[in-house]
C-alpha cells in the first residue's frame, strides 16, 4: 500500500513513523528532499493520484486545497488508527467536540480516568500516531477538520459541547461546520453513548442519547451535586461532563479529584498589575461564543475589552450587538480592525482602532482602576499577528506587567 501524506506536520510525521511506504506532499516544499528519518517530501504539484493507494491529510488542510480535490482514497488519521478497516486492535475511545471547551473537557476526563488507563490526544496536541495503543482509553479532542475527513472511525462515547459559528472560511458555511460536528452521533451502535445539546435530540442513532440545555440538566441526570464542584461557568459544564463520563463508565463521582484539576493558561486567567488592577488573559477565546462566556463573568464591572485578529469569515455582528448589555469599551486590534470598528459604530459601542496589542494595553493602562478590568478576549484567531493564541496571551501579560 502506497500512502500519500498531505502536509509535512506533526500529525503526518507521527503517521509516517507507524507506517510503511509513505510519501509526503507539502504546499510549502519547493524542491523534493529526504528528511532525517529517511522520508521523502515532495512539492504538492508532484502528487499523482494514480500512484497512491491512500491519502491522509494534516487536519488543517481545507477541502478546497488542490491536493484534497485530486485525492481518490482520502481518509483521516482517525480512520487509520480507530477503524477496523485498517486496524484489528482498537482502543476504547471517547471523542470530545463542540466549539468551545473541548480542551478543558478532554483534560478533565483524562484527569478523572488516568488511574483507569486513560490518555489524551487528537487536536489537543498529541497526534494519534504518537499515542500508546496499550492504554485502555483514548480521550480525544476532536476538531471539525478531522471529522470532515473521517469516513470509517467512530467513538464509543461522544461528548458534544454547544456548537456556535466558527471556522466558516474553512468549511464554507456554518451548516457544513455543524454537520461535521454531528457526524459521530449517527455512527454510534447499541450500547454506545452520546452526550449532546438538546437541540440535536432528533438526530437518529443506534446509541443512547443524553441531552442537555445547561449544566443543571446534566447534573440532575447524573445525580451530581453542583455545590460540591468548585468551578464556575464556563468550566462548570466541562467538569460536569467529565464527571458524567466517570459515572457512565465506572459509576463513580469523584468531587475531590475534579476539584484538583488546574485549568490551562490563557483561559479566563486572572492576574493583577503592580497597582492591584484586575486583568484577564482569555487569549484562547478565538471565537465570539468563547468571548461571550468570559465577558458574562464581569457584568458588574467596567470592561475594557481587547478584541480582534482574524475572524475567520465569521459574522461578528451578533457578538458586537450582545456587548451593548455591558458597560464596555473596545480596543480593536489585528487584521479585521476596520470590520469590527464598523460594527461597533453601528451599534453605538465605544471603541478605538488601536491595531496592535501593545497600543491596546497602553491605552487601557491610562484608564483602568479598581472598579474596572482589562481583558484580552479577542473573539478572533491570532495568526495574523502572533504565532499562536499562547504567544498572544504571553505577550499580553508581559505588556501589562511591564513598567512602561
Amino acid at each position: 500500500m502506497n500512502i500519500s501524506l498531505f502536509g509535512y506536520g506533526k500529525t503526518t510525521k507521527a503517521i509516517a513513523k507507524k507506517s510503511k511506504n509513505v510519501v509526503f506532499f507539502d504546499d510549502n516544499t519547493k524542491k523534493a528532499f529526504i528528511d532525517e528519518n529517511g522520508f521523502k517530501i515532495y512539492p504538492s504539484k508532484d502528487f499523482d493520484p494514480n500512484s497512491s493507494s491512500l491519502e491522509i491529510p494534516s487536519p488543517g488542510i481545507p477541502p478546497h486545497n488542490p491536493l484534497i480535490k485530486r485525492a481518490k482514497n482520502l481518509i483521516s488519521e482517525y480512520d487509520l488508527f480507530l477503524s477496523s478497516k485498517f486496524n484489528s486492535k482498537i482502543p476504547f475511545s471517547i471523542w470530545i467536540s463542540g466549539t468551545n471547551g473541548k480542551t478543558t473537557t478532554t483534560q478533565m476526563i483524562t484527569h478523572l480516568l488516568k488511574e483507569k488507563g486513560a490518555i489524551y490526544g487528537g487536536n489537543i496536541g498529541v497526534p494519534l500516531g504518537s499515542l500508546d495503543k496499550s492504554k485502555k482509553i483514548w480521550v480525544l479532542e476532536t476538531s471539525s477538520f478531522t471529522l470532515h475527513y473521517t469516513k470509517f472511525a467512530k467513538p464509543n462515547i461522544y461528548v458534544l459541547l454547544p456548537i456556535t459559528p466558527d471556522h466558516i472560511s474553512w468549511h464554507g458555511s456554518f451548516r457544513a461546520y455543524e454537520d461535521a460536528k454531528l457526524k459521530p452521533i449517527k455512527t454510534l451502535r447499541e450500547g454506545e453513548v452520546c452526550i449532546i445539546p438538546k437541540k440535536y435530540e432528533n438526530i437518529k442513532t443506534s446509541g443512547m442519547k443524553i441531552t442537555y440545555n445547561s449544566s443543571n440538566d446534566l447534573a440532575n441526570f447524573f445525580g451530581i451535586d453542583i455545590k460540591k464542584i468548585t468551578f464556575k461557568e464556563p468550566f462548570l459544564l466541562d467538569a460536569i461532563l467529565a464527571l458524567g463520563i466517570q459515572k457512565i463508565l465506572f459509576d463513580e463521582t469523584n468531587y475531590e479529584k475534579i476539584n484538583s484539576f488546574k485549568v490551562d493558561k490563557h483561559k479566563i486567567e486572572e492576574f493583577f498589575d503592580k497597582d492591584g488592577n484586575l486583568w484577564v488573559d482569555d487569549s484562547k477565546a478565538t471565537n465570539s461564543d468563547a468571548a461571550i462566556k468570559a465577558i458574562k463573568r464581569y457584568k458588574d464591572k467596567k470592561i475594557f475589552l481587547i478584541v480582534g485578529g482574524d475572524c475567520k469569515g465569521a459574522n461578528l455582528e451578533p457578538f458586537i450587538e450582545f456587548l451593548k448589555n455591558f458597560n464596555i469599551e473596545l480596543f480593536i486590534i489585528g487584521k479585521d480592525t476596520d470590520y469590527i470598528y464598523q460594527l461597533a459604530s453601528k451599534h453605538k459601542i465605544a471603541s478605538k482602532k488601536v491595531f496592535t496589542l501593545e497600543n491596546a494595553v497602553k491605552e487601557i493602562k491610562q484608564v483602568i482602576n479598581k472598579d474596572s478590568l482589562g481583558i484580552l478576549s479577542p473573539a478572533c484567531a491570532s495568526l495574523d499577528q502572533f504565532s499562536s493564541y499562547k504567544d498572544r496571551g504571553e505577550k499580553f501579560k508581559k505588556l501589562v506587567l511591564s513598567q512602561i
